[in-house]
């Protein structure tokens, strides 16, 4: 079995990496850390969970170990960019945790944070800048930061970083970079129409593939509830009450559908909380931090604002809605069965979302079981329910308009009250959303 003292990295590099307890690299690492160390160009694809950050860490430590030299001012030596906050803070913190016998310097540049701070981090040049698009973006176009000296560029999480939301932002920081540099991207997913763009940004790659691009780990135990829309509220609470559910995070659609979930979960007395775009930078910390602690036990999410979240022993995986798109099922579920443990992840679909399900069960190329393992100890709640909306509505067909119009809606399905909706900043385009995450 292959080592880390056998891949030709430095010797600071290798100690520190033995401080942590390793000894022996994940496939991924063990793959692309060589291919980086000889100079090329990689397209590295990988399931979550598999180690793909410390595959791009290690050869960049090892190039400042091996060839010190000073950034120029206001300029960096290798370039990060990562979908978001989250994900940029844990890669921060593996290249503090694998150089910290290397003398480097690092600066994180993220939304929902001063930008004064960042400024002034960047102004002496640094080592390795781990950034966030949006705001890379704006410091590029205030003159606070400059990128014709990477000599590295990675992008993380390629097929998000690379979607339509992120493209415009991305070739604008891309055009700023030297032409004679190493690129290397690193992803759960690769699709075909996402490979295409991502020849744009390299030379010759060498792709490296661990796993059958697009299938979900083999110890996840993975299944479907087909349930009515207004149903979908009290299944997921019943999955949550089960004793199995040690630590579980929650999919939404959108951000308003995350804040409604998290809402209906705490007021059915679950300790909850919500992540995504539009909350604080310390809301979002604040948020991980309990969940990591055990303090809070389930994290409703959206498919971007998860990208960070690195957690060991997550138990389940919920889709309360299906996502529009099928890679990102294979992403959201990869938030458990890490580090070779089993995970159980259950998706809930209701009629309308029935050709999401048929996308995904292509892409993996399996039917999702009904009847799995997964859904023991709901079945009854669930049919109950099912059964209970169905004669609800023939109840209210029978007794007419007036009856139906007395009836009580599911709090799931109410517009906010307008008031409240007023309060809140409008939401932005789509690529803005997705440039400044």
């Amino acid at each position: 079995m292959t080592q880390f003292s056998d891949l030709g990295l430095a010797e600071p590099v290798l100690r520190a990496i033995a401080t942590q307890g390793y000894t022996h690299p994940t496939p991924i690492q063990a793959r692309v850390i060589p291919t980086v160390l000889d100079g090329r160009d990689v397209v590295g694809i990988a399931q979550t969970g598999t180690g793909k950050t410390a595959a791009f860490v290690l050869p960049l430590l090892h190039r400042l170990a091996t060839e010190p030299r000073r950034a120029p001012a206001r300029g960096c030596r290798a370039l990060i960019l990562v979908p978001t906050r989250e994900l940029a803070a844990q890669v921060a913190d593996s290249i503090r945790d694998h150089g910290r016998f290397v003398r480097h310097t690092t600066a994180l540049v993220i939304g929902g944070a001063r930008p004064g701070p960042q400024v002034r981090a960047l102004a002496p040049g640094v080592d390795i800048l781990v950034a966030t698009p949006g705001r890379l973006l704006d410091h590029l176009g205030a003159g606070a930061v400059r990128l014709d000296a990477a000599e590295t560029v990675v992008l993380d999480e390629a097929d998000q970083m690379l979607d339509l939301g992120f493209l415009p932002a991305i070739r604008r920081l891309m055009a700023a970079v030297p032409k004679q540099r190493r690129t290397l991207l690193l992803s759960a997913t690769m699709p075909k129409a996402i490979r295409t763009l991502a020849n744009d940004f390299l030379t010759d790659p060498v792709e490296v593939a661990v796993a059958p691009a697009a299938r979900p780990i083999e110890t996840i135990d993975q299944s479907v509830r087909h349930v009515d829309g207004p149903a979908k509220r009290g299944v997921l609470i019943d999955l949550l009450g089960c004793p199995t559910v040690e630590r579980a995070i929650v999919f939404t659609r959108t951000k308003r559908g995350a804040d409604r979930v998290n809402r209906h979960l705490q007021e059915a007395g679950l300790s909850a909380a919500a992540i995504h775009g539009n909350k604080s930078q310390s809301q979002r910390e604040r948020a991980l931090t309990a969940f990591r602690a055990g303090g809070v036990t389930v994290l409703v999410a959206t498919d971007i604002a998860a990208r960070g979240i690195d957690v060991d022993g997550v138990s389940h995986v919920i889709n309360y809605e299906l996502p529009n798109v099928p890679e990102a099922y294979v992403h959201r579920i990869g938030r458990t069965a890490r580090a070779g443990r089993s995970g159980v992840a259950i998706s809930l679909c209701d009629p309308a979302e029935r050709s999401l399900l048929r996308d995904i069960e292509r892409l993996i190329g399996r039917t999702l079981d009904p009847d799995g393992a997964a859904n023991a100890g709901v079945e009854t709640r669930t049919e109950t329910m099912a059964e209970t909306t169905a004669e609800a509505s023939r109840r209210g067909r029978a007794a007419g308009p007036a009856s139906r119009a007395a009836a009580p809606r599911d709090p799931a399905e109410r517009r906010p009250p307008r008031r409240r909706s007023r309060s809140r900043s409008r939401a932005r385009p789509a690529a803005a959303a997705a440039a400044g995450a």
